[in-house]
């Protein structure tokens, strides 16, 4: 676009003319390294395409002053809006090809136990076909036990082929992601070269393709918990550690806090091979201490009980500040509902597929555990479900896909024993052995890019694997 130029000749007698026009006409004069003076003689930047700009003001040799002035560029207000748009449809998709990784990640490596056990399962095929020839080595009630369990397995086998398809149906959202990524980018300089409206159908509808895939394939009931997997010997009894609930797979940094109270100082490591190691790590000090152990890091911010109240904190670690402060109505606090084993437990922090969620209690609700899902934009609760189980009786809690699980207790011995669902407003008591290897555990975490529980047990840094039930629906089912 060609600026068009506006000359004002003047001679130095009628100068002040000239300036008065100007204080009336012009919202601010800029100088040559771009800095706008106004009326008011306060300074401020602003961009090359906005207001009126003053690009020499001298006098020439004839004695007289020239002021050589550009106008505003035309439809610079719509050029910034589109400019706005097509910079939150590329963080849109940004963000939709950062879920596409972990979700890819996670899928893979299912698709790998699942052909595992399609290995087996045709083993034990092949098996039973030279048993059922033959029936070589194999009495009367080793045989039908075998037959019985190969109808057992056998309606595995489809779900085995939705398996395959749904990883191919991964592949190709990621290609599609990366098609549109690149679009984006392409017309990023060509302003006027692109149907907004058309864009951002594409994106929207991308975005709910994701979440139907993500709740298909990443989701699932609990089945089993492994064995504990100690990951380093640190720390104090009680504290917590953590790595974002949401980065992409490159991205492993762990968080470090030992304590439950009035702490403050939060370690950050680059990698796990250095939090185990104990090295390369930078801190950040907090400006409110928090309670508890409750804490989580999602998306670049950790969320953390301030102390002493009932008010949840969001801290960003890139730009070292507190974002955002806001008090979680009627939550109790300092250890009035706390988890059986005590330490300002009163308010947990929690991630899953789905988002933040916060388990407290109130008077209210007889003390209760409350989970709600919680906004990490403002803190606002969005939705809360009263679970009936007492908060005092729990050793520690952790959410997957929406289901609330709870322990028995913090203690060796413990089982998960209690599940709530909010997608049904329904609980069960479950049975699910976990070996609680060291004792005493004062934080338990699920991860769902990783898809384990953190833990921290008795100065211990534990982690373990979790087994998940996947329901396939078939066409036709509700």
């Amino acid at each position: 676009m060609t600026v068009p130029l506006l000359k004002i000749g003047a001679v130095l007698s009628t100068m002040a003319m000239v300036t008065n026009w100007m204080s009336q006409t012009l919202p601010s004069l800029v100088g040559l390294n771009g800095t706008a003076v106004s009326r008011a003689g306060t300074s401020e930047k602003i961009s090359p395409d906005e207001g009126w700009q003053v690009y020499t003001s001298a006098q020439a040799p004839d004695g007289k002053c020239l002021c050589t002035a550009v106008i505003p560029v035309q439809g610079g207000c719509s050029r910034d809006l589109r400019s706005l748009q097509l910079r939150q449809l590329t963080e849109k998709v940004q963000n939709i090809s950062q879920s596409m990784e972990v979700l890819d990640l996670r899928t893979s490596r299912d698709l790998q136990y699942v052909r595992n056990t399609e290995t087996l399962m045709r083993g034990l095929d092949a098996r039973l076909r030279v048993a059922a020839d033959g029936q070589r080595g194999l009495n009367a009630r080793s045989f039908q036990e075998l037959k019985e369990k190969m109808r057992e397995l056998l309606p595995l086998l489809p779900v085995l082929e939705q398996y395959r398809a749904d990883t191919r149906l991964v592949a190709h959202l990621k290609d599609e992601v990366r098609n549109l990524s690149g679009s984006l980018l392409a017309i990023r300089d060509e302003m006027g070269a692109y149907d907004y409206e058309e864009l951002q159908q594409r994106v929207l509808l991308l975005e709910a393709r994701l979440h139907a895939c993500v709740q298909k394939l990443g989701c699932g009931k609990l089945t089993g918990v492994s064995n504990p997997i100690t990951i380093r010997a640190s720390g104090s009894r009680f504290g917590s550690w953590m790595t974002d609930t949401m980065t992409p797979s490159a991205d492993s940094r762990v968080w470090y806090m030992d304590g439950y109270y009035k702490g403050r100082r939060v370690l950050e490591f680059r990698t796990l091979d250095d939090f185990v190691a104990g090295q390369n790590f930078v801190q950040h000090l907090l400006p409110h201490p928090w309670a508890g152990t409750g804490h989580v890091v999602f998306n670049g911010s950790l969320f953390y009980n301030k102390y002493q109240s009932n008010v949840a904190v969001k801290y960003h670690f890139g730009s070292r500040s507190v974002l955002l402060q806001r008090s979680l109505p009627g939550a109790g606090y300092n250890n009035t509902f706390p988890y059986s084993w005590g330490g300002f437990s009163d308010i947990d922090f929690m991630v899953d597929e789905s988002g933040l969620w916060a388990v407290y209690t109130t008077n209210q609700n007889a003390g209760n555990i409350v989970v709600s899902r919680v906004d990490p934009r403002t803190l606002a609760v969005l939705r809360s479900w009263d679970t009936g189980y007492p908060k005092r009786s729990a050793g520690e809690a952790f959410i997957i896909c929406g289901t609330l699980y709870v322990t028995n207790s913090h203690l060796a011995g413990a089982k998960i024993y209690f599940a709530y669902h909010t997608n049904t407003s329904s609980y069960e008591y479950t049975d699910i052995p976990f070996h609680n290897q060291y004792s005493h555990i004062s934080m338990l975490d699920y991860n769902p890019r990783e898809r384990v529980l953190y833990t921290w047990n008795n100065g211990h840094q534990v982690v373990y694997n979790v087994t998940l039930f996947h329901v396939i629906k078939t066409a036709g089912e509700m």
